[in-house]
């Protein structure tokens, strides 16, 4: 079973940036979606971006232009990267990896799609 396991969130002023990374192994899926989300206190799970199989990418409207789903593929390990420039206090919250079978889509950014998810990192933005 894959295990997923995100590093690099922190705190950081406004504007500044911040690269996450999420390392899922063993990773055997052959196509697959794999996905940012974040949840803010007191707020439901959000979709930020998804990667699938092919590099295909989607972004929420909120970070579009500001974040960078990107991924690299070893032997048998995924990782998972969010290079989010242009930090706003809104973007404060527990950033989740998540992976699942198929290939990504419209609906991908609902956190229901996806049955593999890490523990989270926090990020924090202040001003």
């Amino acid at each position: 079973q894959v295990q997923l396991e995100e590093s690099g969130g922190g705190s950081v002023q406004a504007g500044g940036s911040l690269r996450l990374s999420c390392t899922a192994s063993p990773y055997s899926i052959v196509r697959y979606c794999m996905a940012w989300f974040r949840q803010a206190p007191g707020k439901e799970r959000e979709g930020v971006a998804t990667i699938d199989t092919d590099g295909t990418t989607r972004y929420a409207d909120t970070v579009r232009g500001r974040f960078t789903i990107s991924q690299y593929k070893a032997k048998n390990t995924l990782t998972l990267y969010l290079q989010m420039n242009s930090l706003k206090l809104e973007d404060t919250a527990m950033y989740y990896c998540a992976t699942d079978h198929g290939d990504c889509s419209s609906a991908s950014l609902s956190p229901g799609v996806f049955g593999y998810w890490g523990q989270g990192t926090q990020v924090t933005v202040s001003s």
